[in-house]
C-alpha cells in the first residue's frame, strides 16, 4: 500500500507491506521503492515491509538544496514514526546504505540489524570528491545524458545485455529525478562522514552484500570493515556489480529474508 506522511513541509512516500516484524528498504542514488517491487512481494510473506522514496526520488519531492545523509535518515525516522513501529531491520542500497549508517548513528535504540547492501561506512576520498564536483558540473550541462550513462555503468558488462527490461527500468526510475535533486544528492554524497565507527561499535548484526565486479564500491575496501563488526554476515556475488537486487536476485533476497530471521530471533 503507497501512503505519504509530512517531514519539513514535504510529502515523504513510502511503500507498507506486510505484517509483523518489520524490514525497511532504502533505494540507492537515482533509485525509488519500486526497485524493491520484488523483493517487497516475497518478503512481505514473513515480515512487514517498508519502503521508502528518499528525498529528490520517486514522488519524493527535494527538500531545499542540499540533501545530507542526516536529511535522509531523519526523513525515514519520520515515516517510521508515523506507521508507529519502534524496532526494524533495516536494509540500504548504496546511497540508501549511507543513510541507513546515519539512522544507526542518530537512533541505535531502534535498531535490530543492518544491512549494507552494494555499500559503504566509508566516506568519500578526495579523489571520489573531485570526480562528484566533475560530474555535478556535467549533471548541470548534459543532464539527461549522465543519466543513462551512470545507469549503465553500475550493472557489471556482461549483465547488460541478459538484464535489459530491469535496466530499462532502473533508467525510467531515474529519469524522473530532476537536476536539482541529482545534485543534492551528489553534494550530500561528497560530505558524507566516515562512519566505520558505527560497525565497530554495533550490538547487532550487520550483513555485507558485496558485488565483486561493484565497479563503484572496490570489494577490497571492504574486508577491514567487515574485520571490525561484532556479528557480521557477508554475501559475496561472484558475477554482480553495483545492482545485487537484480544481478543475483534470488541470492541477495534469500540471504536478507535468513538475516532478518536471525535479528529477530537474537540467535547471533
Amino acid at each position: 500500500m503507497i501512503k505519504k506522511t509530512e517531514f519539513k513541509k514535504t510529502k515523504i512516500n513510502f511503500s507498507d507491506t506486510g505484517k509483523g516484524r518489520v524490514i525497511v528498504l532504502l533505494h540507492g542514488f537515482l533509485g525509488s521503492h519500486e526497485v524493491w517491487t520484488d523483493f517487497t512481494k516475497q518478503l512481505s510473506k514473513k515480515f512487514r515491509v517498508i519502503s521508502i522514496d528518499l528525498p529528490g526520488h520517486g514522488k519524493t519531492p527535494s527538500i531545499g538544496y542540499y540533501h545530507s545523509m542526516e536529511l535522509l535518515a531523519q526523513s525515514v525516522k519520520a515515516v517510521l514514526d508515523k506507521v508507529g513501529v519502534r524496532r526494524y531491520v533495516l536494509a540500504g542500497h548504496s546511497m540508501g546504505g549511507y543513510a541507513a549508517l546515519t539512522f544507526a548513528e542518530l537512533y541505535p535504540e531502534n535498531i535490530s540489524g543492518l544491512c549494507l547492501f552494494n555499500s559503504t561506512s566509508l566516506a568519500d576520498s578526495e579523489e571520489k570528491k573531485k570526480e562528484r564536483e566533475r560530474v555535478i558540473r556535467l549533471v548541470k550541462k548534459e543532464h539527461k545524458y549522465y543519466v543513462n550513462e551512470i545507469v549503465t555503468s553500475l550493472f557489471a558488462p556482461e549483465n547488460i545485455s541478459k538484464l535489459t527490461k530491469q535496466l530499462d527500468l532502473v533508467k525510467q526510475i531515474a529519469s524522473t529525478v530532476s537536476k536539482q535533486s541529482i545534485i543534492n544528492s551528489l553534494e550530500g554524497m561528497k560530505e558524507r562522514k566516515n562512519r566505520e565507527l558505527i560497525l565497530k561499535f554495533a550490538e547487532y548484526p550487520i550483513l555485507f552484500i558485496i558485488g565483486k565486479k561493484d565497479g563503484v564500491i572496490n570489494y577490497e575496501t571492504m574486508y577491514p570493515q567487515i574485520g571490525v563488526c561484532k556479528y557480521p554476515s557477508v554475501v559475496m556475488l561472484e558475477d554482480a556489480g553495483h545492482m545485487g537486487f537484480y544481478e543475483a536476485p534470488t541470492e541477495t533476497m534469500k540471504a536478507l529474508e535468513a538475516f532478518a530471521l536471525r535479528c529477530y530471533r537474537k540467535k547471533y
